[in-house]
């Protein structure tokens, strides 16, 4: 039991929603009779989620700093049938309709950013008001009809890998990336190590980092040989690719940037953030931008998937992607969350309605269990802290615990003297926590 404690950074439970998907996915692949972990099958469910998994990242964000956005899936589809239409009547070629889509998508989060930050109307009622104005623009632009991209477009949302090299009965490139992603994994870590003995910190037995990483290079390396090993012309998809991208950048804006601290130090106390000179409204404009521009992002995706964009796309997403957020771990009240939790959350949701779905159960059914899921996480969650415990999804990727970040980095940068240990975004290797500001989610 100690060992497993040390593996998991001291407290098991703060693993709870990781083993939840674990367990969903073993018994589905039970019940399916092994039809889960197929490629084809780890294909489609990244392909026909990577959508709201990207408007999870943006939504954790804006959660975060304590506000909601509603109106998240009619941006996404206003922005897919603006772009669908550019480059039917335009004839534009798909790179350029995808920056004039994001421009839509700043404009929009430009339009919406200004009423929260700087006129004051709470988000909540700004982003109801946007859900429906652009969904009625999507209406009228489209006329309410089907309008089709073209084949080079359609590759960042049903796209794959190319082959490259020999004929090895692999995808190469997949195999490629999974085996760097793999090297730099232990690469990081073995330095991460050395780091900390150069600074005094207390460490862990070097067993237990060598479980850990022999466990995340075999998670990897199946997952890549799944890939890298579907039916000929597949691989590693676009979407993934560019999800994986994402989830990169943001863990390290979130985690180990300035803003990325103001973000959280908003979000868990907003008076004491204004008395250490955080500009407030500021960072409430640009979650909100950033909010839209993932969004346009998310709806590309989607159209591009589907080939043609429709007056139905986005119809329920900002439900799917706030439903992601809180089962990984973020706070209603704001302040706490994570970009790898958001991912974790959104990936029960999506194995659940494709286990669900092979098992032949209805989409009414579905949609019962979804919300039960929700509602069950939140409350065990919200029920811990009540009772003094650790959060268990809210800890869920911190990884390093207290001991460790009082000198993780020698550089780190003090907000003021309200200390606070925001739960930003980690991946399987935690990044070093400055001290910031917020005082009220400094245990979660």
């Amino acid at each position: 039991m100690k060992l497993l404690k040390e593996l998991f950074s001291g407290d098991i439970r703060q693993f709870g929603m990781l083993f939840a998907l674990l367990a969903l996915v073993l018994y589905f692949q039970w019940q399916s009779g092994g039809r889960v972990l197929t490629p084809t099958n780890l294909m489609n469910l990244l392909n026909g989620n990577s959508y709201i998994l990207v408007l999870a990242i943006g939504m954790v964000l804006v959660i975060i700093a304590g506000h909601i956005d509603l109106s998240v899936g009619s941006v996404a589809a206003v922005a897919g049938i603006s772009v669908a239409l550019v480059m039917r009547d335009a004839h534009l070629p798909w790179w350029v309709g995808i920056i004039i889509g994001l421009l839509i998508g700043a404009a929009i989060g430009v339009w919406q950013g200004f009423w929260v930050a700087y006129a004051g109307i709470p988000a909540f009622i700004v982003t109801l008001a946007g859900m429906m104005l652009f969904r009625g623009l999507n209406q009228m632009l489209g006329k309410s009809n089907t309008i089709p991209v073209p084949a080079d477009f359609q590759q960042i949302g049903a796209g794959y890998l190319p082959e490259i090299g020999p004929d090895t009965g692999f995808n190469n490139l997949t195999m490629l990336l999974g085996l760097l992603a793999i090297a730099l994994l232990v690469v990081f870590a073995l330095r991460r190590r050395a780091q900390q003995a150069k600074l005094g910190v207390t460490l862990r037995p070097f067993a237990v980092t060598a479980v850990q990483l022999v466990l995340l290079a075999a998670i990897i390396f199946f997952l890549t040989y799944m890939f890298a090993t579907g039916r000929p012309g597949t691989s590693f998809p676009i979407s993934g690719l560019i999800l994986v991208a994402l989830v990169l950048v943001y863990s390290f804006v979130a985690g180990r940037t300035i803003l990325g601290r103001h973000v959280y130090a908003v979000g868990g106390n907003r008076h004491a953030a204004q008395l250490s000179g955080v500009k407030t409204k500021r960072i409430d404009f640009l979650v909100m931008v950033n909010m839209s521009v993932l969004a346009a992002l998310a709806g590309m995706i989607f159209v591009a998937r589907s080939t043609a964009s429709g007056p139905f796309d986005g119809v329920g997403w900002e439900l799917d992607a706030i439903a992601a957020v809180f089962i990984g771990g973020a706070a209603v009240s704001g302040g706490v969350g994570t970009v790898v939790g958001s991912m974790i959350g959104g990936l029960v949701m999506a194995v659940l309605n494709n286990g669900l779905q092979m098992m032949g159960v209805g989409a009414d059914t579905t949609s019962v269990i979804k919300g039960l899921v929700l509602l069950v996480a939140v409350a065990f969650d919200v029920y811990n802290k009540s009772q003094g415990k650790p959060s268990i999804t809210g800890l869920l990727t911190r990884g390093l615990q207290r001991r460790q970040s009082s000198s993780d980095l020698p550089d780190q940068t003090s907000l003021s003297s309200v200390d606070q240990q925001p739960n930003g975004p980690t991946g399987q290797n935690p990044p070093e926590q400055p001290q910031t500001l917020v005082g009220t989610a400094a245990d979660h």
